[in-house]
């Protein structure tokens, strides 16, 4: 590869604290070579003037499913590729709900072998917390490990039983492994598709209360105090449950939350009439729970926002409300979507940045989200002011089930380099 200089751009990286117009150097290799208003250039080197772009190191995605194996007429590791690319999304943490499940490493072995051929991005592969995701037996977290996952979730399903969850955080503490939790109690849960409230009582629906959620966390973090292990909550969606979160952190007790960038954007009032591409989990809550998420992010007690990508066919959610799957894609959407969150003043763009970038990195002690020197040029460049419309037809994903269907948006990606190649250029 050729030695590239992006020049004339506006360079944001948390990791740094970096926020200057300057050049970015890349070497043959793919890496950083230098970066900023000091940065130098080379006669011999590509030249590409990014007429002052933004740049900011690629988004690490922390939670989105694949459909392969099993599912592969939901999404397959090439559409998923390029949707990714397509939002900026460089490194991606592969949910293990497949078919059959990744809960072992004969699974491990092909996943990790069919993403290397096929998928253009990079991917970070999770096995299953319990056998099958049915809560009764660990998988073998050591052997996993080794052969290459990253961490362990059961996806959409909480450890219900509480004696084996406290196993779970020990064992995960003393070989030093990321447990990353659907936190939803069953059976409060259960049959529910929608936020316990006003709007699931004029629609007839089952709702859930974020009681639901409040009491797995408060239980999990209990047993942290005890057990302290790699504890990830995937994802929050209320009010209650920041409140939970505070106090524990304030206490000294030492994990991390993820929200959806749905959550975050989206209320249950947007649900209007039975849309059931709104359908989700955790559910959309009140205006209150958003804009208490909101502040969430700004004080540090959430750390990282997810795409929460699930693909499904139009079959699966063309059904009535309560029959609908649930889920939504949004990987192609994630940045855009999340510097809604800065033109409305609701959050810092360094904020936004931080949480897709370096903090979900972090997490997962990946050499990611970061455009140090030395590091990977993975680098998405997007226009902070391009208004664009969503248009599901216009999206990369194999499935067309975005929450924000025609969704007026300001700021685009244009272009995605993965170690210094480009990867994707509108």
């Amino acid at each position: 590869m050729k030695e590239k200089i992006l020049t004339n751009v506006r360079i944001i990286d948390p990791s740094q604290k970096m926020d200057e117009i300057g050049n970015i150097v890349i070497d043959e290799k793919g890496k950083i070579k230098s970066i900023g208003k000091k940065s130098g250039t080379s006669k011999s080197a590509e030249k590409i003037d990014l007429k002052g772009l933004v740049a900011i190191p690629g988004l690490v995605d922390m939670k989105a499913f694949v459909g392969e194996p099993g599912f592969e007429y939901k999404e397959n590791f090439r559409t998923l590729s390029q949707a990714a690319l397509a939002g900026g999304v460089t490194s991606i943490v592969t949910m293990p709900n497949t078919k059959p499940i990744i809960d072992n490493v004969s699974m491990v072995d092909f996943i990790i072998r069919r993403g290397r051929d096929k998928a253009k991005v990079n991917l970070f592969p999770c096995a299953s917390i319990t056998r099958q995701k049915e809560g009764n037996q660990m998988t073998e977290f050591g052997l996993l490990k080794e052969r290459g996952i990253i961490g362990f979730s059961d996806v959409n399903k909480t450890i219900q039983n509480t004696e084996l969850m406290s196993r779970i955080m020990n064992y995960a503490s003393d070989i030093d492994v990321l447990i990353m939790q659907h936190a939803e109690d069953y059976e409060l849960a259960k049959n529910s598709c929608i936020n316990q409230s006003e709007v699931a009582t004029r629609l007839g629906l089952q709702g859930v209360s974020d009681i639901a959620e409040k009491i797995i966390i408060e239980r999990d973090l209990s047993l942290l105090s005890k057990f302290p292990c790699r504890y990830h909550i995937n994802q929050i969606s209320s009010k209650n449950s920041l409140n939970v979160i505070k106090k524990n952190k304030s206490n000294g007790i030492k994990f991390s939350t993820g929200v959806s960038i749905n959550n975050l954007s989206l209320n249950q009032n947007d649900i209007g009439e039975f849309r059931t591409f709104l359908k989700l989990s955790p559910p959309l809550r009140s205006e209150e729970d958003r804009l208490s998420l909101i502040e969430g992010v700004k004080n540090d007690l959430i750390d990282v926002i997810v795409s929460d990508h699930i693909p499904e066919d139009e079959e699966s959610k063309r059904l009535p409300f309560a029959q609908a799957a649930t889920g939504s894609i949004g990987i192609e959407t994630l940045l855009s979507l999340s510097l809604e969150l800065y033109h409305n003043n609701s959050l810092p763009l360094e904020k936004i940045i931080k949480c897709l970038t370096i903090n979900p990195a972090k997490i997962l002690k990946i050499k990611k989200g970061t455009l140090q020197e030395g590091s990977d040029a993975d680098i998405c460049i997007f226009d902070l002011e391009k208004p664009w419309v969503v248009k599901a037809e216009e999206l990369k994903s194999k499935s067309k089930n975005t929450a924000i269907e025609n969704r007026k948006l300001q700021g685009k990606v244009r272009m995605t380099l993965l170690q210094g190649e480009v990867s994707y250029s509108n």
